[in-house]
């Protein structure tokens, strides 16, 4: 069947509130080398595209402007170079964007096979927090069997899988969340102790349930958690920042806790990295993680599934952050 000639996407004039997206058409994507076309059937929101969508979390140059990092449908065209994938193929993947349309360029190196019995919304929900969570927990803070580690934001999309991945790796899971119900589906996923923030001191409570700290803190907080994250860390700890949503700057800090228990403080995000970077991170979760979502030992929590035609709505509902796991975009 003839591909056609234009496709709906979810169109930005102007940054703002969720009210500013439209749904407009637009032509197909062209394709490069070692790129596939996928019919988009599900897609997930994210809080960078709602970063994006605020003006405050430009695309890269060469990427697409449409908002949208993960995906999930069917192959429909491979460019030159491509050899793992053909048209007819059920893809889920991490895109650099575009994700909010009927149809997405996808790197090939960036795509991977909807684990066994997987729906598009299922596998749709997988690849940002996935390849996020992998790469900053696992890669780069050294998470391994035996160690412990504190997540917060643990009932987000990234905190739900940052749980299960790192207790299907053997390792002691805590987690932070804002409410009763957010604490109690933290630890039904795996963690050992949930932690209010509202009404309990994470750091304090840290202290009394290991006696000597965390080995990895995967933290999306930033400058407001900085100096408790340290005092959570045992000796040779790795605090890992993945997004600042209490602020970029912290100021008076002590910072001699780094020295003196020898912590490790990094960072990153995906947008930036490589296609190499980010083949290499695909291929370490199809050979170690998809194994345990083929076999249901883990899988994503989904929230709430929206039509495509309600992306407003659901960007209300991810700003409100009243969800528990992901929020879904359903195309077909």
């Amino acid at each position: 069947m003839p591909l056609p000639s234009e496709m709906r996407f979810v169109d930005l004039p102007s940054f703002g509130a969720p009210e500013v997206m439209t749904i407009a058409r637009r032509p197909l994507p062209v394709l490069k080398d070692g790129e596939i076309l996928v019919r988009v059937e599900a897609t997930g929101v994210n809080r960078p595209d709602v970063a994006q969508r605020q003006g405050i979390y430009p695309p890269p140059k060469d990427a697409s402007p449409i908002l949208g990092l993960e995906v999930a449908g069917e192959v429909v065209d491979v460019a030159r170079g491509v050899t793992e994938f053909a048209i007819g193929n059920k893809v889920c993947g991490l895109a650099n964007g575009g994700a909010y349309a009927e149809y997405c360029v996808l790197p090939a190196g960036q795509a991977l096979r909807f684990p066994n019995g997987y729906d598009a919304v299922r596998a749709a929900a997988l690849p940002e927090t996935f390849f996020t969570v992998w790469a900053n927990l696992f890669q780069m803070a050294g998470l391994t069997e035996g160690e412990s580690v504190l997540i917060h934001g643990g009932s987000s999309g990234i905190g739900t899988t940052a749980i299960q991945l790192a207790k299907a790796f053997g390792a002691t899971v805590y987690a932070t969340a804002g409410s009763k119900e957010k604490c109690e589906a933290c630890e039904k996923l795996g963690a050992k102790r949930a932690i209010n923030y509202k009404e309990e001191d994470f750091a304090e409570v840290i202290k009394a349930e290991t006696g000597h700290g965390v080995d990895a803190v995967l933290d999306m907080i930033g400058a407001a958690y900085f100096e408790k994250n340290l005092a959570s860390l045992a000796k040779d700890g790795c605090l890992s920042i993945i997004a600042f949503l209490g602020g970029a700057v912290a100021d008076k800090v002590n910072l001699q806790p780094i020295m003196v228990k020898r912590l490790t403080v990094t960072g990153s995000t995906m947008r930036p990295r490589t296609a190499e970077e980010k083949r290499a991170i695909r291929d370490d979760l199809l050979s170690q993680v998809w194994p345990l979502l083929d076999e249901g030992t883990i899988a994503p929590v989904i929230y709430r599934t929206f039509a495509f035609e309600d992306v407003v709505e659901a960007h209300k509902l991810m700003e409100t952050s009243n969800h528990i796991g992901k929020i879904m975009l359903k195309l077909v």
